[in-house]
């Protein structure tokens, strides 16, 4: 990954994105500009040579000199249109890299983020940043390379060449140029704050449509279908209402320089006249100084499309740079241990995890140890914070304060590699990716052979379903898993944990969407597959963690027991608490 661009905040920040990310492309680059100069060049030299072709050759009736000045036109034209494709071709691959690059950022940037800066910015908006306002800027480097490149050299040379025509004339480009600006300068002020207000509403409307999408099943079971389109209509339309705001701001910019370059070329014309009728220009030249007006109000006008860019271009650029600049809280140690020696361990000691602003911490004080063959239960109240202590093992967030050990060694002192190795998590929610079941199955361990992947199966208790479908191990698998159903999704993600063969396993309430008898023999056979190692599991059912060496009972954050089931039953109010809201005094003993 490129390094993000160096925090100078006296440069703006869509400059230093494009100095970053485009200082790799300065050869193409220096040939482009190369390209666009000779090319401008060419054009500029065209109206000088057809003023010569009227003045001395149509004037006077001299063929062979309009024959020979046409031929050098045609020559002119060609090299013009050929630097031209040149320019427009190096211009196209440095700015579609560009944009390649800063999305590879971008990614690799929130690849890095930790549960917490995930959160802060928000799926819907990380999608928006890596997507469309990387192509904003994108757009805006492409369109620089097309078009800003050859604008000021059209402006600086065409005020040079009409000045070479008639220096009295030349003074009309002193109140046009000024009035250009103006009318530019005010229109791009009032632009800027409604795309940065476009950019928003575009994140809101993904956020309405993915959260719409994903709880489809929600919407339909409360018959909400209604409500989420009059939901998805006010953001519609609140984006909508902007845009349109934006599209009469920029409706307004052609039409008023449209209104300069024609009031500009009747007084070139007026007071052109005046002068060829005194004999102090020729017919050419007025011709001539009118194609270098009209080439110099263009150079203006492309200047005018570039600026009508800029203000939406500089919002994303921020936007991106916020994502870039911003550091994960979970930070890769600068020379790691890429080894666990002692294997199946984990302990946590007195540790304390607290949000960014929050008031109270999630966990306090947690004592903690799991040894390979046992098996250590986590059970609470919602909110009691164990999905969070099992989010500290393998570093999707870090503790606060304490220490979180993998065979003796901290958590932040192991190469992310040592602790994917050591440690195989189920998350609560478990997901799965695009592709086949097999595909998901070796996304710990690629080289994986079919045998251990059926062995894996048949622990996971999933094998059975698996062997009915027509492709097996190929069938294929819907973004998310939403093809199978929960329980099938809960087992294929034991079965991938179980193929990487990890030291310490981690199932934060795995076995919720499994019933009572697929759940037993799950774990009847998860203990045998897993005799060797660590098993940390964390359950709302009280039939899955009754049978664990040991329980550990959280109540808003602190440990308030410790033991086997019949000993907290036996003096643990909150365990037995819990247990007597699912179970029968009998069932319960």
């Amino acid at each position: 990954m490129r390094t993000p661009p160096a925090d100078d905040k006296s440069v703006p920040v869509l400059i230093r994105l494009l100095r970053a990310y485009l200082r790799p492309y300065s050869r193409p680059i220096t040939l482009l500009v190369l390209l666009q100069l000779i090319s401008t060049l060419a054009a500029l030299y065209l109206p000088t040579l057809n003023a010569d072709i009227i003045d001395s050759g149509v004037v006077k009736g001299d063929t062979g000199y309009i024959v020979s000045v046409g031929a050098v036109m045609i020559g002119v034209t060609v090299i013009q249109a050929l630097c031209s494709i040149g320019a427009v071709y190096y211009g196209a691959r440095t700015a579609m890299a560009f944009g390649r690059d800063l999305r590879a950022a971008v990614f690799d940037q929130v690849q890095s983020f930790s549960s917490r800066e995930t959160g802060q910015f928000g799926a819907p908006s990380l999608i928006t940043r890596t997507t469309n306002d990387v192509q904003q800027v994108q757009m805006l480097a492409l369109m620089s390379f097309t078009l800003m490149v050859a604008a000021p050299i059209m402006c600086v040379g065409g005020i040079i060449m009409a000045l070479n025509q008639d220096v009295p004339l030349s003074g009309l480009l002193l109140a046009v140029i000024p009035v250009l600006g103006v009318v530019v300068l005010l229109l791009v002020r009032s632009l800027r704050p409604k795309f940065r207000s476009m950019q928003e509403k575009i994140d809101t409307i993904n956020r309405v449509l993915r959260e719409q999408i994903t709880g489809i099943r929600v919407i339909r079971a409360f018959v909400k279908d209604g409500h989420e389109q009059d939901r998805f209509a006010r953001s519609n339309k609140d984006f909508t209402d902007t845009a349109l705001q934006v599209g009469r701001l920029m409706s307004l910019m052609f039409p008023a320089v449209m209104l300069v370059v024609n009031v500009s070329s009747v007084a070139v014309l007026w007071f052109g006249a005046m002068r060829i009728d005194s004999h102090d220009m020729e017919i050419g030249a007025l011709t001539a100084f009118l194609s270098y007006l009209m080439q110099i109000l263009m150079s203006v006008m492309m200047a005018t499309f570039m600026f009508m860019m800029v203000p939406r271009a500089e919002v994303c650029a921020e936007r991106i740079e916020k994502v870039l600049s911003t550091s994960s809280s979970v930070v890769p140690p600068s020379a790691p241990i890429t080894e666990v020696l002692t294997r199946g361990n984990l302990e946590l000691r007195d540790v304390d995890f607290r949000y960014p602003g929050a008031e109270a911490p999630v966990l306090r004080g947690i004592e903690l140890t799991a040894r390979p063959g046992e098996t250590t239960a986590v059970i609470g109240s919602t909110g009691s914070g164990k999905s969070t202590l099992l989010g500290l093992v393998p570093r999707l967030f870090d503790a606060t304060s304490g220490q979180v050990l993998l065979g003796g060694v901290d958590v932040r002192e192991l190469s992310p590699e040592a602790i994917a190795e050591t440690v195989g998590l189920v998350p609560q929610k478990p997901y799965l990716f695009t592709g086949t079941i097999a595909g998901n199955l070796r996304y710990g361990k690629p080289d994986a052979t079919d045998e251990e992947l059926w062995h894996a199966l048949e622990v996971a208790q999933a094998k059975d379903f698996v062997e009915k479908l027509p492709q097996g191990l190929d069938a294929p698998i819907a973004q998310g898993g939403s093809n199978v159903s929960g329980g099938q999704r809960q087992r294929l993600a034991i079965a991938r944990a179980l193929v990487r063969k990890p030291d310490v396993y981690l199932f934060d309430d795995s076995f919720s969407a499994l019933d009572y008898a697929t759940d037993a023999r799950l774990r009847k056979a998860l203990a045998r597959e897993t005799a060797d190692a660590a098993v940390l599991i964390v359950a709302q059912r009280v039939s899955t963690i009754r049978d664990a060496d040991r329980i550990i009972v959280l109540d808003e954050g602190a440990v308030v027991g410790t033991g086997t089931h019949h000993e907290l039953m036996a003096d643990n109010p909150t365990y037995r608490e819990i247990v007597l809201s699912q179970l029968t005094e009998q069932e319960a003993a």
